[in-house]
Parts: structure tokens; sequence; C-alpha cells
């Protein structure tokens, strides 16, 4: 099965076909409560779209794929929403770790939601502040373009604020249009890709006397999805809207 339509640059493969273990590209998504951060990714590694997720628990979603190439393991860790609160940005402690984790970071906001909207800067300082020297690309994420009735953020509104972050911009829809998806996705993991992998020689030393490599250790590994709940739902999805076509 292709992974990427319409790209021959990104395409699926079987891991059995590879002993030696892959380059892994390492993506965490970040954003707002709501703003569809789930249906994204889901989206872009398997085609799917499903409209109804339980309260997102910090999934870690992995693909084994060929980018320009070169045999590579897609790993991208979803997040939590962040929530703003009259103290600031209010979000779980692990969500800095998957900073940190990543080599790139995606920032999402939902075109119908201003809140998620204004939460994007400050999100952006918590990525350039988690990173320290090595600051990971981040591209920014507009949802729900497709909701055009429900719309609360401007479309000029979120090319001003990537250009004043420094970093792309795309305005996509998980639930209508898969290649605007994968477009965005695409183009990180080409990026990615191009850059030399990290190097393997001794791992660098905190201030605390304790290595990078062990303190990657301590951080809990994040969960991975049930992939059988996953097609359950989206067959659930299917026979609803079956009903729904039959009904009329």
């Amino acid at each position: 099965m292709r992974l990427i339509q319409n790209m021959t640059t990104i395409a699926e493969y079987p891991a059995s076909e590879y002993s030696a273990p892959n380059r892994a590209i390492k993506i965490a998504v970040i954003g707002g409560s709501g703003v569809g951060k789930t249906a994204l990714v889901v989206r872009f590694l398997t085609k799917r779209f499903i409209g109804d997720y339980e309260r997102n628990a910090g999934n870690l979603y992995s693909r084994e794929v060929q980018v320009d190439g070169e045999q590579v393991t897609i790993q991208v860790q979803d997040t939590p929403g962040a929530e703003m609160t009259d103290n600031g940005i209010s979000l779980p402690d692990h969500v800095t770790c998957s900073i940190q984790w990543a080599d790139a970071v995606v920032l999402v906001y939902s075109v119908t939601d201003r809140s998620s909207f204004d939460l994007i800067d400050q999100l952006h300082q918590l990525v350039v502040r988690s990173s320290g020297a090595s600051m990971p690309p981040v591209i920014l994420l507009a949802n729900k373009a497709d909701l055009l009735h429900l719309r609360r953020v401007d479309s000029q509104q979120g090319p001003i604020l990537a250009g004043n972050l420094g970093c792309s911009f795309y305005e996509v829809s998980a639930s209508e249009d898969y290649n605007q998806v994968h477009g965005a996705f695409h183009r990180l993991c080409c990026q990615l890709a191009k850059q030399p992998p990290p190097a393997s020689s001794s791992p660098p030393i905190s201030a605390s006397g304790v290595t990078e490599k062990r303190r990657s250790l301590l951080i809990p590994r994040p969960k991975s999805p049930n992939m059988q709940d996953l097609k359950r739902r989206f067959k659930q999805a299917l026979s609803a809207k079956v009903r729904t076509v039959t009904s009329v």
C-alpha cells in the first residue's frame, strides 16, 4: 500500500525486507485541545479520517517508509492539548520532553478556534526554550479549513504569524483533503531526511553530570495507540455514513 498518494519520494515498505535498523525521523505535534492533532497524524500515516477520538493521552505513532530512496522510520508523537489559564499555558510536563525528543515540531491551531491561534506564539516560545542551542525545524498547520461558516481566524493571519516565527505555513483540512495533510508532513520529512543523522558517538553531558542518553531513558515511553481500536472506530464511522444514506 502506498503511504503517500501522487508522491514517489515517500512510500511504505514492509519492515521484514530490512534487517538493519532504520534511521528514525521524530516529529512532535503540539497545539490546543480539539484542534485535530490526532486526526492529522492518523490521516498522514494511514490516509484515513476518523472524526471522533477519545481524549488525547499522548500516543506515539510509527510507520516504516521510504523517503527519497532512504528507508526510515517516521515516529510522530501526538500530545495532549494545551490550555490557556490565568497563569499562562497549562500542559503536561511530558510535552516539553516530547519537544526535546523530536527532530521537528508541528504547531497546530484550528481556524474555528481563536484561542488555539492565540496559543501558538507561546507554544513556539516553549519550543525555543526547550530546544536550547539546537532549534528544530518547525511548521505551522491551520486545520479545519473546510469549516468556512465557523471560521474565527482570518486566512491571512496564519501566514503573517508563520513569517514572524520564521516557519513554513499550511492551511489544511484533515477531514476533506488528504493531499493537503500529506504535503505538509511530506516536505518536513524530506527536509529532515536531507540532514545528517545525529552523531552516535559519546553522548553529551548535561550540567547535572547526567548524559543526555541516560536522561532520555528516564523519560517515560509514550503510549502506542491501539491500531485495532483505530480500525474499529473507522468501521463505525463508515457504518454511520451508510445508515445515514440509507435512511435518506
